[in-house]
Order: structure tokens, then C-alpha cells, then sequence
């Protein structure tokens, strides 16, 4: 990406003041999975220039420099704000922020106890095929030193190592038979005392995290920012794909302190950017 040696203004000094725009992964600035264009890559620098930028997904960090970032440049570099895990793992401008750990919230044996239960439901779920990875736990780990940040869990009834067609596929078939849904339902049931809340998003999967650890969980280092550089961001845009109720971009985008911006597609996202801003 051309743009990616810029040399941005400092977040105080942003044309557009207190105002930070904030997008969803997967079929937000990408394709679910895979990487951005380079259309996508030189419209967020160009934003970058007028505005504060950020990033908030389900997946760990690894996935997301997959997708965003390049062999030669780090995620990290190219937003202002990045939120891997819901904001469970976060950086600003490059350097870490506090993290937080689901095991250490819910306890090492009602987590076994939700595991065991997901792997006797998922061997009795009949789908067209069945890969590997049913159950990831996900531990956002940095890039440079690859310390462990324990995040989220997501489960996925046919395995995140299925191909791009079989996921493909797979979304139709939980279209019209409501897998995802379903497994969502029966686990509410089964643990309805462990304060725990599940986002289906992507097209295979669904995150499990403490109640309250939606995507607003990132919003609370934006507040922290006035302490740091004296920017109180007053207006948060964010741009989502998922945005139905038990969609995991439906929080954030009905939280009273962002604007929320419905999308379908990277392109869609363009277009709303470059309306919105001129660009």
C-alpha cells in the first residue's frame, strides 16, 4: 500500500475533529476471511488523514494482519485503533493497551463444562460436511513477541478450516435450517447462570463472551483517550455489516454513543465513506 509510510497528524490534531471512525472485518472491509483491496486499503489512509481510524472484530489478531495487513507491514501500523477480540486485545498507534481474559473471568471448570457440552452438541449436528477447528479459543497474541492475551471462544458447527466454497455453502444451509441459531439456543438453556453472551457473525461461527464484552467493550479505550493526547471523541461512526438483533455488530451499532452505519459489502462501505466524507 502506497500510503502505508504516511505520516499522519497527530490525533489531536486531526482535520475533522473528535470524530473517529470505526469499521467491522469481515464483510465490512473485507470479504468474509480474506484480505482487503487496495481500493479499501488507500480510502482508509486517505480517511486516516482527515480523521482517527479504527478496527473492531471477533478474530485475534493473527487473522486480522492476515487480512489487513501485509507480510511487510503490521496491522498495527495502518489504524489508529486496533480492536482484535472485541477490544480483549487492543492497541493505539501501534503499542499495547490493557487486556482481559474470559477463562480467568468464567473460571477453568464451567468452562470445561460449556467445551464438553459444544463437542457432544456438534457431533449430533447434521450439516453437509464437517473440517476441523469446531472450538477455538482465542488467544490474541502480539505480533513482535508473541505473548498470549487470552480473548473470546468461537465455535463453529463445521469447522474453521473449511474452504472459502464450503463456508459458502454452509451459510445457505444456516439460512434455511438455522444451525447457528439453534445451537445458540440450546446453550442459553444450558447455562443460563453463567452471564455469558453469543454473536453469531461471519458465515460459520459464533463468538461466546461475558455479557457486556460485545464490541462496546472496545468504546471504553476511546473514553480513555482525553486522559492520553486530551481528544474526547464525541462522535464514533461505526460501520458494520451484522447489525440485526443477535448479530455481533448490533450493540455497538445501537450504543447511544456511535453513529451507526448499516453495510453489505466492502464496496458498500466505500461508497458510505466517500459520501460521508467527501473522499
Amino acid at each position: 500500500m502506497a500510503q502505508a509510510g504516511s505520516v499522519y497528524p497527530p490525533l489531536e490534531d486531526r482535520p475533522i475533529k473528535e470524530t473517529i471512525c470505526l469499521f467491522d472485518v469481515d464483510e465490512t472491509l473485507t470479504p468474509a476471511r480474506r484480505a482487503a483491496s487496495p481500493q479499501m486499503l488507500q480510502l482508509l489512509s486517505a480517511l486516516r488523514h482527515k480523521c482517527a481510524i479504527g478496527y473492531v472484530g471477533g478474530s485475534d489478531l493473527i487473522k486480522q494482519q492476515e487480512q489487513l495487513g501485509t507480510p511487510a507491514i503490521n496491522v498495527t501500523s495502518l489504524f489508529d485503533f486496533c480492536f482484535a477480540e472485541n477490544g480483549l486485545t487492543a492497541f493505539r498507534l501501534g503499542q499495547p493497551l490493557a487486556s482481559a481474559s474470559f477463562i480467568g473471568w468464567l473460571g477453568e471448570d464451567k468452562y470445561k463444562q460449556m467445551v464438553n457440552f459444544c463437542l457432544r452438541y456438534i457431533s449430533e449436528i447434521d450439516c453437509p460436511v464437517k473440517r476441523g477447528t469446531f472450538i477455538e479459543f482465542r488467544h490474541g497474541r502480539e505480533l513482535t513477541n508473541n505473548t498470549c492475551r487470552n480473548g473470546m471462544i468461537n465455535i463453529s458447527p463445521i469447522g474453521r478450516n473449511a474452504t472459502v466454497q464450503e463456508r459458502l455453502e454452509f451459510n445457505k444451509f444456516d439460512d434455511e435450517h438455522q444451525i447457528r441459531q439453534k445451537f445458540v439456543a440450546a446453550l442459553k438453556e444450558k447455562f443460563p447462570d453463567f452471564g455469558l453472551t453469543f454473536s453469531i457473525g461471519g458465515q460459520i461461527s459464533f463468538d461466546v463472551f461475558p455479557t457486556g464484552w460485545d464490541k462496546t467493550y472496545c468504546l471504553q479505550h476511546l473514553e480513555h483517550e482525553k486522559e492520553i493526547s486530551g481528544v474526547n471523541y464525541k462522535t464514533i461512526h461505526f460501520f458494520g455489516d451484522k447489525t440485526h438483533k443477535g448479530g455481533n455488530d448490533y450493540e455497538i451499532y445501537e450504543d447511544s454513543r456511535t453513529v451507526g452505519h448499516a453495510v453489505n459489502s466492502p464496496e458498500d462501505t466505500m461508497k458510505a465513506v466517500r459520501e460521508l466524507f467527501a473522499l
